[in-house]
């Protein structure tokens, strides 16, 4: 692929994220064609405050109850309701620090809070009214990414492949390039040439965060020193790894609620964080099983990679370089939601949003659902 040109010509787009960590929303700005024109702007996080927080955790809890043929709550409609509204903020907040207006934005992409991912029912469920953003914003939008890829029978995640796959080679890094989300649940992309495979590959931050909650009232575990203090069990990280998730063929994808804590009940707070730290790196590296080739470089975006005690833990079972994104030039915290605005472009051109070998699905698939601001 070609480096950019001044000839080149892409449209501003903004990508908003709220990932299964449930620690808040991050906007990004990103001038972008849909194709190969990818420039990243200026980015921003904002922080969901303790009652939306709860109000989000509750969803997750009462989504399953929907699942089995319940209605949907009042509660789940309710953090919608919250969540797009921070997500308007967060645009707001982004054309201020990018010193721009609303009508300069073509388009937003905006992904929701998955809330309940059932793959193998064709079924995946993002809370977040386009609409209702598009009203707020004044501008466009285009919302409900996975749901065309699952009814298709893919696996509807993960999306980032195709935006990993622009980044890496123009960042001109050797190949095969692996690059690692970390966030509630973790993913990899595996790139070579024209070929991008991609698929979950275990928990992420999830339970770290949901043990450090129960156990401490944190809601993460800072830089990894609480479970730098503890002890890996390794007979409860072999049975953790003994799930029949880590032999199955990619493309495969989880939901976060996918993997409980029964393996870790019973050991001190500091030792579970230790040993659910270790499985999310175990998992990570097990996910080479399934490369064609080894990998030339590893690149970790998500929240993930503040976590010095995974980042040594994955460095200490992969034979390759590990680096964070911001090596690679890219701004990690950012990645995911640059991502979304490059497929909100897409999927307004009807271009692919995932491939058979990204989810599974039969055939490249476009998705979305466009809302026009009024």
């Amino acid at each position: 692929m070609a480096h950019f040109s001044k000839c080149e010509v892409g449209q501003k787009v903004i990508g908003l994220m709220s990932g299964t960590s449930l620690d808040g929303v991050d906007a990004a700005l990103l001038e972008t064609d849909g194709e190969a024109v990818a420039r990243p702007g200026p980015g921003l996080t904002v922080p969901y405050d303790g009652e939306t927080r709860a109000l989000l955790r509750a969803g997750l809890d009462e989504a399953r109850a929907v699942a089995q043929g319940g209605p949907v709550p009042q509660s789940i409609r309710e953090a919608e309701r919250r969540l797009t509204e921070v997500h308007a903020e967060a645009v707001e907040a982004l054309l201020v620090k990018a010193g721009i207006g609303a009508r300069d934005v073509a388009l937003i992409g905006f992904h929701g809070q998955t809330i309940l991912h059932r793959p193998e029912r064709h079924w995946t469920w993002q809370i977040g009214d386009g609409a209702f953003l598009a009203r707020l914003t004044a501008i466009d939008v285009i919302n409900d990414f996975r749901s065309a890829d699952v009814k298709a029978g893919g696996q509807g995640a993960p999306l980032m492949p195709l935006y990993h796959a622009v980044m890496a080679r123009e960042a001109g890094l050797a190949e095969p390039v692996v690059v690692v989300n970390i966030g509630g649940v973790a993913q990899v992309t595996y790139i070579k040439g024209d070929y991008v495979l991609a698929f979950d590959t275990g928990p992420g931050n999830a339970p770290i965060d949901d043990w450090m909650n129960r156990h401490s009232g944190r809601p993460v575990d800072e830089d990894g020193a609480f479970a730098a203090t503890g002890k890996v069990d390794d007979a409860a990280l072999d049975r953790m790894l003994a799930n029949a998730f880590f032999d199955r063929v990619p493309p495969k994808s989880l939901d976060r609620m996918d993997f409980g804590m029964e393996s870790v009940e019973g050991l001190s707070p500091a030792d579970g964080a230790a040993t659910l730290t270790a499985f999310t790196a175990a998992s990570l590296a097990r996910a080479r099983e399934h490369f064609s080739d080894p990998a030339a470089t590893w690149i970790v975006s998500g929240g993930g990679r503040h976590n010095k005690t995974l980042m040594g833990m994955l460095k200490a079972r992969v034979n390759a370089p590990v680096l964070v994104a911001e090596d690679a030039g890219w701004d990690g915290d950012a990645l995911e939601a640059q991502g979304f605005a490059y497929l909100a472009m897409r999927a307004k051109k009807g271009l692919p949003l995932s491939l058979p070998t990204t989810t599974g699905v039969a055939q490249p698939m476009t998705g979305g659902r466009l809302h026009r601001a009024r």
